[in-house]
């Protein structure tokens, strides 16, 4: 069973980003998750308890928060709660909580944000730091002659 969530905090590393055998990217991480409430007895902002909360990121998902989202960057990011039960090596059974992302992106309330769009036939992020020329896309901003645009 999975429940749908919503993360807001700071990564705790860059993604480990690698490949599964069949040559589909994958990500894995952590991001720090802390509530922050305002105690008006003392009259000052007080930090709860943090939740490092392993993620994963698949697909070309994976490629682009690997690229683009380093250490220390806050983010939102939405996907799905999952418990997987496993065995170590030493018989002994397990369970880990994780979260399979579904987007993410950096929160721009403490940072500004360049965005940089992908080609539409996807992004072959193994080329570091090779960026393709925008597919033309029908959401682009369009101007006119005299540079106004339609909306």
């Amino acid at each position: 069973m999975t429940a749908t969530t919503t993360l807001i905090g700071n990564t705790t590393s860059d993604f480990e980003l690698r490949w599964t055998a069949n040559g589909r990217a994958v990500a894995n991480g952590t991001i720090a998750v802390s509530d922050r409430t305002f105690d008006r007895a003392r009259n000052e902002w007080v930090d709860g308890d943090t939740w490092f909360a392993r993620v994963t990121l698949w697909a070309e998902l994976a490629e682009h928060a690997a690229a683009s989202i380093p250490k220390g960057t806050r983010v939102i990011a939405s996907g799905r709660i999952g418990q997987r039960d496993w065995e170590d090596k030493d018989g002994t059974k397990r369970t880990n909580v994780e979260v399979t992302v579904d987007d993410i992106g950096a929160s721009v309330k403490y940072a500004q944000v360049q965005v940089t769009r992908t080609p539409r036939d996807g992004w072959n992020g193994r080329q570091a730091g090779v960026q393709g020329q925008p597919a033309a896309d029908s959401w682009d901003t369009q101007s006119y002659g005299d540079g106004s645009v339609p909306f």
